[in-house]
């Protein structure tokens, strides 16, 4: 697997969202496409993908949408040496950056003056508004707000994640219903060193 990658202080993050359909493992995530399969997965705790709006033209640009599900699997989603960051994790990048009313300039596409005006990244991470999937199966915010998973549940039925509205700079902590289907973005695993 060809991957592109930003280093972002003492973190190794992958700089696209997640776009696989088989765990680590080999074995297939479903992808799930009716409102009534989406909401029947959950409410089993199966996992689940699909693109926004159904739509394979969104998959280049925007990766899959997971349910928490998939991302907590114990077959692995993310690939080999790298795993689905933690809540800690997101704070530590967001922190590193200046803190969550000014990271999401840092995360966000900006234009920027050189030779010739082209799409720059500061931070290298290249996050993009891809929208979600809601518990219900109904898809929202294309274009206006990325939601991110993070691999921390929440107490009864939720799971923290990060999201921006592509208006502002913050980067926003939210919990919410582990049925819903947002980006899923990489950390490279660490090695530990034992003396």
């Amino acid at each position: 697997m060809n991957l592109e990658v930003t280093e972002i202080g003492d973190q190794i993050w992958m700089a696209k969202n997640l776009n696989v359909s088989h765990f680590r493992n080999g074995n297939p995530v479903p992808e799930i496409r009716a409102n009534e399969d989406w909401i029947e997965y959950a409410e089993e705790g199966k996992p689940a993908w699909c693109y926004y709006d159904n739509d394979p033209a969104n998959e280049e640009k925007y990766g899959k949408l997971y349910n928490w599900y998939a991302v907590i699997d114990a077959r692995g989603l993310a690939p080999k040496g790298w795993h689905i960051p933690s809540d800690d994790e997101w704070a530590r990048l967001i922190d590193y950056l200046g803190g969550f009313t000014l990271a999401g300039e840092k995360l966000k596409p900006c234009i920027k003056e050189a030779k010739s005006l082209k799409t720059l990244y500061e931070s290298g991470f290249n996050a993009l508004p891809a929208g979600y999937r809601n518990s219900k199966g109904g898809f929202s915010y294309l274009g206006n707000c990325g939601f991110w998973w993070s691999s921390t549940g929440k107490i009864p039925d939720n799971a923290w994640c990060r999201y921006m509205y592509f208006n502002d700079n913050d980067v926003n902590r939210g919990s919410f219903n582990r049925r819903s289907g947002f980006s899923v973005r990489c950390l490279q695993a660490k090695l530990t060193i034992r003396y």
